[in-house]
């Protein structure tokens, strides 16, 4: 079976084309590409015009994706598409779009958890069985484990997601924005050398991280370089994340970590959970950035794993949502 998904929740538009044998075996990969909405230097990206962007590109997306896989309309099983969570405008975009490819092309429509559509993607990459999943986005944090067909979620922070606070950091720094603030910021804290005692609590909001990376050495008074604060944010918030996440491994006695999500491709997040559970006797699994940030065949994925147990999406249901927990999809695809 073969499936279209389309991924519009925030500035990447994303277009994909899977295949399931219909045998089983591992899923062939046949096209997965992408566009990035990237604003100025010290803005962030609006809705309205991310959401102009998604619709400008589309198409042409599409056509691309098809080609690459070197297939026909008539191939395709199903359309997937990102029902939520993400930004509103974006997400109607997409959510037109491919109500329209299955009026045009008479192909029945699955709308898919952004949240699911990583966690899918990732566990097919990895071959990772039954992991504790850390979810890092720009939108979403969560430490998450499966559990009787549902994704349950440990743990999320309150205010802002971490890619959300590294958004705003790399904005409050004037750090450019392409190809992406998160990935700049990385590169910046390579040349970090002062480590600053910042706010840390895994039970506190990011946003007090983020504003207090903009303060001066307590210590000395002298001024901090960039490379220095970013140095300092991820030394501080990955910690955070690897700590919660130990806990929920306790919890649930796993030795297995999957990180997905846009923040999931970042090497010292990996590096540092990497250490945590390689004392646990367990690894792990992450993978690079086609599949960690946002993609379309992430969305193909886990679309055509729901229905292939029956599930689709009628036409007037076809919505898109802000809010769309990952723990309210039901996993029929997991039988362990």
């Amino acid at each position: 079976m073969i499936a279209i998904g389309l991924e519009g929740s925030a500035n990447k538009l994303g277009v994909g084309v899977i295949l399931h044998p219909a045998k089983g075996g591992p899923a062939q990969m046949l096209s997965n590409i992408r566009d990035t909405y990237v604003s100025p230097p010290g803005e962030g990206f609006l809705p309205k015009d991310t959401a102009i962007h998604h619709r400008t590109h589309v198409t042409d997306l599409v056509k691309c994706a098809l080609k690459e896989a070197g297939i026909t309309i008539n191939d395709v099983d199903c359309i997937c598409y990102t029902k939520g969570p993400g930004m509103g405008a974006p997400l109607q975009s997409v959510a037109l779009a491919a109500r329209t490819l299955s009026l045009l092309w008479n192909k029945p429509l699955v709308g898919v958890n952004h949240c699911v559509g990583h966690i899918e993607m990732g566990r097919e990459i990895t071959g990772a069985t039954n992991p504790v999943v850390l979810y890092v986005s720009g939108g979403n944090t969560q430490v998450i484990a499966y559990s009787s067909q549902r994704y349950r979620i440990f743990g999320e922070t309150l205010d802002i997601a971490v890619g959300n606070c590294l958004d705003r950091f790399a904005r409050t720094l004037n750090i450019s924005n392409d190809p992406a603030p998160g990935y700049n910021i990385e590169q910046l804290a390579k040349n970090g050398n002062v480590l600053l005692d910042i706010p840390y609590a895994v039970k506190d909001e990011l946003a007090g991280q983020m504003k207090a990376g903009t303060l001066k050495d307590p210590a000395t008074g002298d001024a901090i370089t960039p490379a220095d604060l970013c140095f300092s944010l991820q030394e501080t918030v990955f910690a955070m994340l690897v700590e919660i996440t130990e806990r929920a491994m306790a919890h649930v006695g796993s030795n297995q970590v999957l990180i997905v999500g846009g923040v999931g491709c970042n090497e010292r997040v990996q590096e540092m959970m990497g250490m945590m559970a390689k004392d646990r006797g367990g690894g792990v699994y992450a993978t690079d950035e086609r599949f960690c940030i946002d993609n379309g065949i992430m969305i193909a994925h886990a679309g055509l794993l729901a229905y292939r147990t029956g599930f689709e999406t009628t036409l007037d249901d076809s919505i898109c949502t802000q809010r769309f927990r990952t723990d309210d999809v039901h996993v029929a695809w997991r039988e362990d």
